[in-house]
């Protein structure tokens, strides 16, 4: 008996494959998300030691603290950054979880062939065994018995 062939597989092997290249770009993403927390934590841990502590000339405390506002300023751009990142890296991974779904739903369809398939061929088996025993048992019958007479 020839098989059935599950019409939409090309479909699912591009959804299988749409699926891993979210999930490179999700694993990507939440990669530069964690880098981008970890500059900013460090540019937040310069500004607390860029203050030096002690006394100062009129001149000197002007120059630390504009090197202290600029420190600050970096740190505040890295910690946006870091926090577009994770934004971005939360919707990328939406995206993966998107594309997961679908493909289950390929998945899911392609086994109700499957196992549609495999009840067909099943009852076809059924019957070719019925047919066997019923033509067996009409044939045995049919010597077996006497004809009517009246």
């Amino acid at each position: 008996m020839k098989r059935a062939a599950f019409r939409l597989q090309p479909v699912l092997e591009v959804r299988r494959t749409e699926e891993r290249a979210a999930a490179l770009a999700a694993a990507e993403a939440a990669r530069a998300a964690a880098d981008a927390d970890r500059r900013a934590t460090e540019a937040e841990a310069a500004v607390a030691v860029a203050v030096p502590a002690g006394s100062f000339t009129a001149g000197r405390f002007r120059a630390a603290m504009a090197l202290a506002r600029v420190a600050a300023e970096d740190a505040a751009a890295a910690r946006a950054l870091a926090t577009a990142s994770a934004e971005q890296a939360e919707l990328v991974r939406a995206d993966w979880t998107a594309a997961a779904q679908r493909t289950k739903g390929l998945e899911r369809l392609r086994e109700r062939h499957v196992r549609t398939i495999r009840l067909a061929e099943q009852a076809a088996e059924e019957r070719s065994v019925d047919d066997l025993v019923t033509g067996r048992s009409g044939r045995r019958t049919a010597a077996e018995e006497v004809p009517w007479t009246d």
